[in-house]
């Protein structure tokens, strides 16, 4: 199942304070587990979610970058903490303080990868917004073949500025 027939909305759900989402997906990132919390936000019933790829609720104000580092970082094994806006089934959209840590076999290879997303804090949302704003331009500007490697230029020069890495700056944020 695919949101690109979704519109996005300007409605915002947010988090409460004690909720955690947690799903698992395999290493192809399909859906294989989703907790309660993580269907009643998504919006989709369970048996929509499981096996549906877990990009079904990427909404489309996240830059392309974000999720080529989470990916490369998770692939490599790392963990790696994000903040991420998702979309609902309705279109809806909410934000949460994202961490993605590999799931390995008893021979320590990766089998799936398990996200625990809770309440952001607002201030940090506020700032990466701006930045997830700012990056999105870049890839329009880029195009389609460029997109996430001017992107990704914009992160990092962002990053080298502040003179810190992208986890430093999301658990700052977060604080």
């Amino acid at each position: 199942m695919k949101n690109k027939q979704i519109t996005p909305t300007n409605n915002e759900t947010l988090m409460r304070e004690h909720d955690f989402i947690v799903s698992k997906t395999d290493t192809k990132g399909r859906i294989i587990y989703g907790n309660k919390i993580f269907i009643e936000f998504s919006g989709y019933g369970e048996e929509e979610l499981l096996g549906s790829q877990h990009n079904i609720i990427r909404h489309p104000d996240m830059p392309r970058a974000v999720f080529k580092l989470l990916w490369d970082t998770i692939q490599q094994g790392d963990e790696i903490f994000a903040f991420v806006k998702n979309m609902t089934k309705d279109g809806s959209f909410y934000w949460v303080f994202a961490n993605v840590t590999p799931d390995r076999d008893p021979k320590g290879n990766i089998s799936g990868y398990f996200s625990v997303r809770r309440m952001p804090n607002p201030t940090g949302v506020s700032t990466v917004k701006q930045l997830y704003q700012q990056m999105l331009e870049e890839e329009k500007k880029a195009g389609p073949k460029h997109a996430i490697e001017a992107s990704t230029k914009l992160l990092v020069d962002f990053l080298n500025n502040k003179g810190v890495s992208y986890e430093e700056l999301v658990i700052d944020l977060q604080g």
